[in-house]
């Protein structure tokens, strides 16, 4: 059920949407649009979670800085919405404009299994190399910790090895923006989308095999967005297995 969900996933964020980005959209647009399509392919149409009780539709959609919007939400990104009463979906009001960064992080999901991901398109031109830079780092780091991802690992130990061996200047916004930043790479996923355990402090108990994560290194940049990357992986003997797609996002919409 949940390799059925990342073939979903998968398909819908790196070939579908990327047809479907047109300059002038709104936020809300893509949304109300990209709803249909994941319900077309399979997806079963909600992303629920543990922590708060919650169940949203689809997750965070961004243009430009509205990624890097103040959320309720625990995660790197935030989201406008269509209101602060109902932040979901997206926002009426943000156009897609050429030089946009465009943010998705959309929970998908197969018969009440779920699988997470993110993916970020350039539209209508490239960004600057700082942010590529930045982009990569992410993408690198996200590789680091799936190859970690083996029976007997240990999740807090992983998380010191990858924070400590960051550069306090890629640090600062990293996994979010400002003061709102999470202290977490990564959670436990499959029937929620929040399950324990997490790729974060005091998580000691040894990893599984067979065991779901989802991996979500990001970074906020001002004036840009929020760049970075999150897949879902299986706990296997050979590190983790990416069963939601290996591009690296930044897909070129030119």
């Amino acid at each position: 059920m949940i390799r059925k969900s990342g073939k979903i996933h998968q398909h819908v964020l790196e070939d579908i949407v990327p047809e479907m980005l047109r300059e002038g959209m709104s936020e809300a647009d893509l949304g109300a649009e990209l709803f249909p399509v994941l319900i077309g392919e399979g997806n079963h149409g909600l992303t629920r979670f543990g922590m708060f009780d919650t169940e949203i539709l689809l997750g965070h959609i961004g243009f430009g800085t509205n990624s890097l919007y103040p959320s309720y939400f625990d995660g790197a990104s935030g989201n406008k919405g269509l209101s602060p009463a109902a932040p979901v979906l997206g926002s009426r009001d943000k156009k897609l404009n050429k030089g946009d960064l465009v943010f998705l992080d959309i929970g998908c999901g197969y018969e009440g299994y779920n699988t997470d991901k993110t993916m970020t398109y350039m539209f209508g031109c490239s960004l600057p190399k700082n942010v590529l830079d930045a982009h990569e780092k992410c993408v690198e780091i996200q590789n680091e910790i799936a190859s970690q991802l083996k029976p007997g690992a240990v999740p807090s130990e992983i998380y010191y090895n990858i924070m400590n061996d960051l550069e306090p200047d890629f640090l600062e916004n990293f996994m979010g923006f400002e003061n709102r930043r999470v202290k977490f790479l990564g959670h436990g996923i499959g029937l929620l989308i929040d399950e324990l355990p997490v790729i974060a402090e005091k998580f000691t108990e040894p990893l599984k095999e067979g065991m779901v994560f989802a991996i979500e290194p990001k970074k906020g940049i001002a004036g840009i967005g929020m760049v970075g990357i999150e897949n879902t992986f299986i706990v296997t003997s050979k590190g983790g297995e990416c069963i939601t797609g290996d591009n690296p996002g930044l897909i070129p919409i030119f």
